[in-house]
């Protein structure tokens, strides 16, 4: 068995090594990988490269990899590197004798369908706590948005895309009075500001990112013929650059699914998948404190089911404290300390390490060149080590991006090939509501016809019956002159008997 291997549980325990500082090299413990970790350091300090490093490692240890390329440097994984001095330089101090160079398995994915295969999820799977976070709803409009996906689920309503969410928002802002006495009050302003923001998420790839076929965690999951991971990488530049928010709501999509879907692993002998998530703080970003302790929790809770969970940022301090608390594996890479704020989280930032050798942390931060770092890794035990400043490894696979026609290639030969490709519509919530408002707009013109007739046929009757009338009276008007002689006498009796009465009356009371 390889050195670096020890039998583990039945499994294979495996130093996962990364560096190292002349005398020692630095490793992750594959059963320890689940733990979560943090890369950390200023632009231009080499987390991207940290960040290639790890994913290799995994990789060669048969963990599939998922990662968020936000500048698109990470892509040259999947290609050969090149030889270099400097490679030879840390091959030799950090002691590598297996070390070669060549590329990765990597499937590409861009959620524009650019870049790689099309990244969907459907309105549902995201839920309301998140999708909230993503428009950036009041408490209120939430509470809105919770009763749409409760009238969802009640009615037996997909909700795929954006269009299904709009079209059920409408139809409870127009029949608000009715569902009031179940669902709360549903303000037609608080609607409108949500469709609103709709509207917004649209423009900004919300169209492109809602529907179906939605990705497949098996997906993300893999292994190639020869048992190394698969590494899937997220193409997020233009994603970052257009909607932060987008990208960091699928991020929080991601591992809420993971968490949801995969069982219980117990003690592992290594991850199932492992996350690398970058630009970090994106993901903690005026996010609710209600939604926060969520993920909190299920960053302490993903643990059993084999996930390790890797955010890679500029400053620790941009983590929430809870969360941070939380990894134990840490890479930090250089900083600087400009200002009194930026040496005050510098001391922050050294206090979080084991420090039982003396190494002066708060001046080694600012001094630390390229590809260097101080690095805390978990013993056999779940301990953090005392912190060292090493070299981190040179990757096997190429530094900096493929280009465009490598890219291609790749994506034609994916396995993945045709999978995601066209959108595919199903009936749902967009459907449901038009089949009722069509079904509902002809009962209402049957109605509209029935009584049509029922007046015309009453009008009908009327005319017949005014004709019968007729047809049944006299057939002159003309009085014969006996009856004209009558009616005279009696009316002149009339008026003769009504003029005493009225005097008799009247008379008395003025005299």
């Amino acid at each position: 068995m390889p050195p670096e291997q020890t039998a583990f549980f039945g499994g294979i325990l495996q130093r996962l090594v990364f560096g190292g500082d002349g005398e020692q090299q630095v490793a992750q413990l594959s059963h320890m990988a689940n733990r979560h970790g943090l890369v950390a350091g200023a632009t231009g300090t080499g987390k991207t490269v940290t960040l290639q490093v790890l994913a290799e490692a995994f990789s060669r240890a048969g963990v599939p990899v998922f990662a968020a390329d936000v500048k698109g440097d990470l892509s040259g994984i999947s290609a050969s590197g090149n030889p270099h001095k400097e490679i030879d330089r840390r091959k030799a101090l950090i002691g590598l004798e297996d070390h070669s160079l060549r590329g990765y398995p990597t499937i590409f994915w861009d959620i524009f369908g650019e870049q790689g295969h099309p990244v969907r999820t459907t309105i549902s799977e995201m839920g309301p706590n998140i999708l909230a976070a993503l428009l950036d709803l009041n408490d209120t409009q939430t509470g809105i948005l919770y009763a749409c996906f409760a009238i969802a689920d009640d009615e037996g309503m997909l909700l795929l895309d954006l269009k299904d969410l709009r079209s059920l928002l409408a139809w409870m802002s127009e029949n608000a009075k009715a569902l009031r006495q179940e669902y709360g009050n549903i303000s037609a302003s608080s609607v409108g500001a949500i469709q609103r923001r709709l509207l917004v998420l649209e423009e900004q790839g919300g169209e492109l990112f809602f529907g179906e076929p939605a990705i497949k965690l098996q997906d993300l999951m893999q292994k190639d013929f020869s048992g190394n991971g698969v590494i899937s990488l997220l193409d997020s530049e233009r994603l970052l650059r257009e909607s932060p928010k987008l990208y960091a709501a699928f991020l929080l999509w991601l591992l809420s699914e993971l968490f949801e879907e995969l069982p219980e692993a117990g003690d592992a002998d290594r991850p199932k998948i492992v996350l690398f998530f970058d630009e970090a703080h994106l993901l903690f970003k005026d996010m609710p404190k209600a939604l926060l302790e969520k993920v909190e929790q299920v960053f302490r809770l993903i643990r059993s089911k084999a996930v390790g969970v890797y955010l890679v940022t500029q400053n620790p301090m941009d983590v929430p404290e809870n969360v941070l608390g939380q990894l134990g594996f840490k890479v930090q890479h250089a900083l600087r300390a400009f200002t009194p704020k930026d040496q005050r989280q510098l001391k922050g930032v050294a206090a979080g390490f084991r420090n039982d050798n003396g190494v002066d942390v708060f001046s080694t931060l600012t001094t630390l060149g390229v590809g260097e770092a101080l690095v805390s890794v978990l013993d056999e035990e779940g301990a953090p080590t005392s912190v060292i400043a090493a070299t981190i490894a040179p990757p096997e696979s190429r530094i900096g991006p493929i280009d465009a026609s490598e890219r291609a290639d790749k994506l034609k030969n994916s396995p993945l090939a045709g999978r995601y490709d066209d959108s595919v519509e199903r009936e749902s919530a967009y459907e449901m509501l038009q089949e009722r408002a069509e079904a509902a707009a002809e009962a209402e013109a049957r109605a509209e016809a029935a009584a049509e007739a029922e007046a015309k046929r009453e009008k009908e009757e009327a005319r017949k019956l005014k004709e019968s009338r007729k047809s049944s009276g006299r057939k002159s008007n003309r009085q014969s002159a006996g009856e004209a002689f009558l009616k005279s006498t009696l009316r002149s009796l009339g008026r003769s008997l009504g003029t005493r009465i009225a005097r008799g009356l009247l008379g008395s009371l003025l005299k």
